[in-house]
């Protein structure tokens, strides 16, 4: 055998021989308990503090189900596991030498209960958490709406908060219903009877084509208001039918009956 080709191998064997310690040593580095993840360290992705969780709360959640260590862990998946606790809406996260975590949340800002036990963000996003845990002196509305409706609610809401708004009047409940007819509640407990919504008309029953016609019943009503509380002075309005063409029609409460908050 030509002696350069005998030394070419042998050097080529000595350098993976070489790779082979270093692949081990390192494999058996990195195994060591030191580099095992044993400190999240979790802060606000925006302000200072959080409304709804606290850093302890999320590494209780999470306990015994972050896999691997500082050179092994999965970051997507754990991602993902954090942003499963309740009231977080976003995670990131980024390794910490030599054994810790830096998980940046963003919390979910609740605009609105929605059906029986979910919320509504104010991305228009639905989530689940304990609604024991909202704070007392926050006005939450509850809206309620067929499945994959919540966008359209809560356009609808946002265009009734703006109405009333100046009458001081604040939208204590919408439902739309599974034909897509709306019910309305006032924060003094008028109930407000608007009919069927004619985005349910078109081909995408979410779209934006019923924005004006709905806002045009609700600015009738708005504009007579000042005057009709002026003509019922004395009297509680206890319901408003809105779905007649030129008007409406209204229904007040009984002699003495006490309106609601």
């Amino acid at each position: 055998m030509d002696p350069r080709l005998t030394n070419l191998i042998a050097n080529a064997l000595a350098v993976l021989a070489v790779l082979a310690l270093v692949a081990g040593a390192f494999a058996w580095v990195t195994q060591r308990p030191y580099f095992a993840i044993s400190t999240l360290h979790i802060e606000p992705l925006e302000g200072d503090a959080f409304d709804y969780i606290s850093a302890a709360s999320v590494s209780a959640a999470v306990a015994g189900r972050i896999t691997g260590n500082f050179f092994s862990i999965n970051l997507d998946a754990t991602r993902r596991l954090i942003e499963t606790v309740p009231w977080v809406r976003k995670a990131q996260i980024r390794r910490q030498w030599p054994n810790s975590l830096s998980i940046r949340i963003e919390e979910h800002q609740p605009l609105a209960l929605w059906n029986e036990n979910q919320m509504i963000n104010t991305w228009g996003e639905t989530f689940t958490a304990n609604q024991g845990e909202l704070p007392d002196d926050v006005f939450i509305p509850q809206l309620n709406g067929p499945e994959d409706s919540e966008r359209l609610v809560v356009q609808r809401y946002a265009e009734l908060a703006r109405w009333f708004s100046p009458l001081s009047l604040r939208v204590q409940e919408i439902t739309l219903s599974p034909r897509y007819a709306w019910d309305v509640t006032l924060s003094q407990g008028t109930y407000l009877n608007l009919g069927r919504d004619p985005a349910a008309d078109v081909a995408d029953p979410h779209g934006r084509s019923g924005a004006v016609p709905f806002a045009a019943r609700i600015e009738r009503f708005v504009l007579a208001w000042p005057a009709l509380m002026k003509r019922i002075e004395g009297h509680t309005l206890k319901s408003a039918d809105l779905r007649y063409p030129n008007g409406f029609a209204i229904t007040l409460a009984p002699a003495g009956a006490a309106s609601g908050k």
